[in-house]
């Protein structure tokens, strides 16, 4: 599971941060997640492929969150894409992203297609037969979702040792994959626990976009490999964070502690600060195992 951070600042882009965007790369998925003002720029600076790019997740309608969609958009059919692309996002966005195609007469030669947001309950809106994504309800001034990432459990690994010790024939592996036991030509039954070990562990990563502290989501995202929380503020201005509807690096460490997550990863920090730092030592008062998202930065868990 890789995470590239193309942006993670609050409100108005500048000239050395940007505003939310950031890919997941899981089980040969790249996942845009938000698309802030200067995301096409920031994909070309982080060299990742546009046309890999075939799902994007957009939490909210405020701009430093979609403004870079339709670019993008517009960017693919001048590249002359063929492939889908699909956009999950809260009702309004269809409108919207045709309305400025419409006027600019650059129409897709790709089909797209939008998938209007409107539950306030966490529900399924992606699913394959490698990864799952669900919403994470969020509490903000608007409509806003997290989504929740999560591989599925994936093939057994083959022990070739194992299987090579009994000539079992290469055909036989993928059904010894998917769990099955073998039977030999002497009639011989062999384990599948003989011949496998154990898939690898399935990751999940939590994306929690712009929102005021809300314990309501900690049974979504309990236990969680990675979770993304935003952290506009410092405790020295919680008030603020109250009433803008955003949360203080201490509130999301909180969510951390008590959702029982592996990591904690900060952004969206207001450009008030001297420097993010002061986000992580808050953090780290409450919960031990916290980065800090930045422009450029890439995790892999």
């Amino acid at each position: 599971m890789k995470l590239t951070i193309l942006g993670c600042y609050a409100a108005t882009p500048r000239t050395i941060t940007n505003p939310t965007s950031q890919v997941l790369e899981i089980r040969n998925h790249m996942f845009l997640i938000d698309c802030g003002e200067g995301t096409q720029v920031q994909l070309r600076k982080n060299k990742l492929k546009f046309s890999k790019i075939n799902h994007i997740f957009i939490s909210h309608l405020h701009g430093d969150h979609f403004y870079g969609l339709v670019g993008l958009i517009s960017t693919f059919m001048l590249l002359n894409r063929k492939t889908d692309l699909h956009v999950y996002a809260p009702k309004g966005i269809k409108e919207i992203v045709l309305l400025q195609l419409r006027y600019s007469n650059s129409f897709t030669g790709y089909n797209l297609y939008f998938h209007e947001l409107t539950s306030k309950e966490s529900e399924v809106v992606y699913e394959d037969e490698k990864v799952l994504v669900k919403t994470i309800p969020l509490k903000h001034r608007i409509y806003t979702n997290g989504f929740l990432f999560e591989e599925k459990i994936g093939d057994r690994k083959l022990n070739i040792d194992e299987v090579h010790k009994y000539n079992i024939e290469t055909c036989y592996f993928q059904k010894i994959k998917n769990g099955k036991d073998i039977t030999l030509d002497d009639g011989t039954v062999v384990p599948n626990s003989e011949i496998t070990f154990d898939p690898i562990q399935p990751k999940s990563y939590a994306f929690c976009s712009d929102t005021m502290y809300d314990e309501t989501i900690i049974p979504i995202i309990a236990n969680c490999d990675v979770l993304y929380h935003e952290t506009t503020f410092l405790e020295s201005e919680a008030e603020k964070a109250k009433s803008t509807m955003h949360c203080t690096a201490k509130e999301a460490a909180t969510i951390a502690q008590k959702a029982t997550v592996k990591q904690l990863l900060l952004g969206h920090y207001s450009t008030r600060y001297a420097t993010i730092n002061l986000f992580q030592q808050e953090a780290e008062t409450i919960f031990p195992n916290v980065l800090l998202a930045d422009d450029g930065r890439v995790f892999e868990f």
